[in-house]
Parts: C-alpha cells; structure tokens; sequence
C-alpha cells in the first residue's frame, strides 16, 4: 500500500542533519526524495565512516532518498535544475541565505521555475537581523540560547552541551516535515506553493518554553541585575560555575520536587522515577514511607527553613532507594502505577522488548554492507501503510535514472560526468 506522501516530489538540497533529517522523514512517509548534493559527497557522507564511501550519520539522515550528484557552481546545472523544479512539490534548503543565491536554488530563482513549489528553508539564525547570514550550529545554538548554561553541567570548569542527541538539530529537521506537509494542505485548498523559513534558532527556542516562562516571570530588575552581574564576573575573571550560581535561569533550583522527578542510584544501578501530580507523589512517599510537609497547603519553598527541610527530605529518599536493587524498586512502583524506569545504555536498546514490538528498530538493506539495523519509522499509519525503509544512496546512485526520467538522453549524462557537473 502507498504511504501517506505517495506521489509527493522532493528536491532536497540540504546537509548535515537538520535538513536530511526533515527530507528522510518525508521519504520514510513515502515520498520520492531526490538528494542533490555535491559530486563529492556532502560533508557529511564521511564522517564517521561506515563503509569506504558513507558514514553512519549519513546512512542515518538521508534513507530512502535518490541521489543526484549535482556541482551547482557549474553554469550548466541550471539547464537540469529548469526540468527538475517543475516536477517537484517540495524543495528542502539549508545553505545561508546569500549562498542560495550564488547556487541558483534560492525561492525566488525556483519558485519562477515552478509557482506552485513548497520551498522550506532552514537557516541558523533566521533571516533577518546581524547574524542573518552568520553560519550555525547545533552545539554553537546551544549555547548562545541558554541551553548549555540551563543544564548548568561542567567538565573541569568547562560548560558541557548536549552532545549525545542533536537536540536542536532534530527539532528544526522535525520542524521542517511538519511545516511543509501543512504548505502541502494549503496548497490543495489554494492550488498556491509558497515559501517557509524557520531556523535552528526558532527550534531552540521552542524547546525551551518553559524556561522562559521562568525567566519572564521574574521582574525586570532582578533579569536587569543578573545581567549587570554576569557582565561584571566575566570583566573580573570569574569562574563559569559562579556565574551559573548567580542566574536564576540557569541555577539548579533545590526543593521538593527534586524528589519526585529525579535519577537515583539502587544498590546496583541508577532508575529514574518520573512523579509530576500530586497523586503520584503522595503514591511515592507511602511506598518510601515517607512524609514531606512541602505539599500541604501554606508551605513556602523559600525560606531557609524550608529549603534545608526538602534537603534532608531527598537524602532520606536516596537512602532508602540506595538499599535496595533497581528490580525490586521497579516492581515495586510497578505494582502502585508510580512511573519510573531504569538508566539503560543504548547497546542494551536493539533486542528490547519494547522497542522490537513497536517496530521501533528495523533491518535496512545497504547497498554494500547488507543488513543494517536501524531506527524504525517515527509513526504508524494505520490507513495508508508506507512501504519498509531502504538505506541511503550511495553517491550517484541515481543520477542517470533521474536525469532520464526528465528527458535528457545518455549522451547528455555522459556529457555532464565528464565536465564534472555530475557524478
């Protein structure tokens, strides 16, 4: 059965993560994803490398696409750019603005091409303001947003980011599918395409929501003096711990409810428990058999009194959980609806019970290394079933097939590989 996206054409110019990400997600829903990269490879393609020729970031980015090697700084690309674009629904961009344009790919080039093009760009910073066209990313968006600083975690001094996930990376690209398949809904009423612009740091932001709630909902002279303060710290050399301390966006915050929404260590290994209502926190501290007067009404988490009390309160709770091993704590929360779970590592992820049932990872055929597990789709439709993923391309995979499917013949194709503008 065709997927959801059946018949939906895409052009995907994009590299790295962000990009890839959006234009697999659409390829995973059954799109025909073409991706025109350099005839060398996106930067990407050998990075960490898997085989001779890809690397297991680009494997995991760009499955299910087409490949089309394509050197867009070559005057004669246009001419196959010109028969591309008119068959395409959905172009995916993440150069800089200005490089867009030297390209020839930027929305007003395409969108002349092809009025009814859903063209999506993703850039750093947005496209408007001093860093319009400055070059970013994930780690480098992380920390200009707070992000590092909220996690307020450090390596001998050194702020740490989140590294183990591309976290903003994956939003944007998340952020992208999203969009266009809405510009594709638009279109069936209107029968208009349109442009679509979002940024990594639009994602950042949005991933920290909450925090800025907390931060906006201080008055403006305690944010104004924070500034002031951190200015001044960073003129006098102060450490990178003592101006965590003194922003109150950043600090880690001390009270109860570091006892409900926590990681602990057993007597063999960590579990996290997850309490975030008051009925399951009062679940928590009648199996612990415990009491914490920070939940009855009149309590002030403030004051100095009430602050050493949760403390005292979360080294009782550690206790306890640390005198008994993580299995019979789970079960035991298990039994009493509490959620929690167990500190896992991802090699331990593959054969999960859980995880296998949901169809959560799948075997993929590459073109040269065989059966390759990887992540399953990121949904299930139930109505219109995509068809199983295939692995990435490898490079130029495609090219002939596409550039024919367009009309040009063999000898063209010939013709552009030996001029260096195909692969």
């Amino acid at each position: 059965m065709p997927g959801p996206l059946d018949g939906v054409k895409v052009v995907d110019f994009t590299e790295i993560i962000a990009g890839p990400l959006a234009g697999r997600l659409l390829a995973d829903l059954g799109a025909d994803v073409i991706k025109v990269e350099p005839p060398w490879g996106e930067p990407w393609r050998l990075t960490q490398r898997f085989t001779d020729t890809e690397s297991r970031t680009f494997m995991t980015y760009n499955r299910g696409k087409r490949s089309l090697p394509l050197n867009l700084t070559k005057p004669s690309s246009a001419e196959i750019l010109k028969k591309l674009i008119p068959e395409m629904d959905i172009a995916l961009v993440n150069f800089r603005p200005d490089v867009a344009v030297k390209l020839g790919v930027d929305y007003e080039t395409l969108s002349e091409i092809n009025p009814r093009l859903i063209y999506c760009e993703l850039t750093a910073y947005g496209r408007e303001g001093p860093d319009a066209d400055r070059p970013g990313y994930d780690m480098i968006v992380q920390g200009m947003t707070g992000m590092v600083s909220s996690e307020t975690k450090t390596l001998d001094g050194v702020p740490s980011w989140v590294w183990s996930s591309p976290l903003i990376d994956t939003s944007a690209g998340i952020a992208m599918a999203w969009t266009v398949c809405a510009a594709l809904y638009a279109r069936e009423r209107t029968g208009v395409g349109q442009k679509i612009e979002t940024s990594l740091l639009a994602s950042a932001l949005n991933l920290m929501g909450a925090r800025f709630l907390h931060v906006e909902n201080l008055d403006k002279e305690t944010r104004a003096k924070t500034i002031n303060d951190l200015d001044k710290m960073r003129h006098d050399g102060a450490t990178y711990d003592d101006m965590v301390a003194v922003s109150p966006g950043s600090r880690r915050r001390e009270h109860h409810g570091n006892l409900y929404y926590r990681i602990y260590y057993t007597s063999d290994s960590p579990i996290s428990v997850g309490c975030l209502s008051d009925p399951l926190r009062r679940r928590l501290l009648e199996v612990l058999e415990l009491t914490d007067e920070g939940l009855e009404p009149g309590w002030n988490p403030l004051l100095p009194e009430s602050r050493a009390y949760s403390l005292a309160l979360e080294k009782t709770a550690e206790d306890l959980i640390a005198s008994r091993p993580s299995a019979e704590w789970l079960q035991l929360f298990e039994t009493r609806a509490i959620p929690a779970g167990p500190v896992r590592f991802i090699e331990e992820l593959f054969e999960d019970e859980q995880v296998v049932a949901n169809g959560l990872v799948t075997d993929v055929e590459h073109s040269t290394e065989g059966t390759v597990k990887m992540m399953g789709l990121l949904a299930h439709f139930l109505g219109t079933v995509p068809t199983p993923p295939v692995a990435s391309p490898a490079l130029g995979q495609h090219a002939a097939e596409i550039l024919q499917s367009l009309g040009f013949t063999q000898q063209e194709v010939d013709g552009w590989r030996d001029d260096g503008v195909i692969s």
